[in-house]
């Protein structure tokens, strides 16, 4: 029984990479970045990941083990702080980090909610709050209305096969 629980663990794990990586090379697309910044920076990049998880979770918790999403939702955290570690943050500045940044996702996924209901202006206006939108902000809302779309037509077991480029 526990060779079985084990080979759970490293498939679950592999599952969880896959799709984290799947997320982060979303949020690596450049010609998103200069919608809304002249910089790459860490902060924005985090930024965009969110938003991609936010509507990643809004459309598979619909039909995916919410255990299964409570564990991703784990890993995908986890794995950000790991990434403040690399860069050099010391303990205490990477908690308050991870708290802003929880609270930051949680107050995405409450803004995103009844996205495919409220119209672009109002988006933009979502958006807006953490991005700074000049002329582009109907552009950055198509984006995330395409990736909306994009997801509602793409398995969960997509995202875990591996990293795929995704179009959209």
């Amino acid at each position: 029984m526990m060779n079985k629980d084990i080979r759970n663990i490293i498939f679950m794990n592999k599952e969880f990479i896959n799709l984290y990586n799947s997320l982060v090379n979303l949020s690596r697309n450049k010609s998103l970045f200069s919608l809304f910044t002249d910089k790459d920076t860490f902060s924005d990049r985090i930024l965009i990941l969110m938003f991609h998880f936010a509507f990643f979770l809004r459309e598979y918790k619909k039909d995916t083990d919410k255990e299964y999403l409570q564990k991703f939702f784990d890993y995908f955290f986890r794995q950000i702080e790991l990434n403040l570690r690399e860069i050099g943050y010391g303990d205490v500045s990477i908690n308050k980090k991870m708290k802003d940044y929880i609270n930051i996702f949680y107050s995405i996924l409450d803004k995103i909610n009844d996205w495919n209901i409220i119209d672009n202006q109002k988006k933009g206006v979502i958006l807006a709050l953490y991005f700074k939108l000049n002329s582009n902000q109907l552009k950055i809302v198509e984006y995330f209305n395409n990736f909306e779309v994009y997801l509602s037509k793409t398995s969960l077991k997509s995202f875990t096969k591996s990293v795929i480029n995704h179009k959209f």
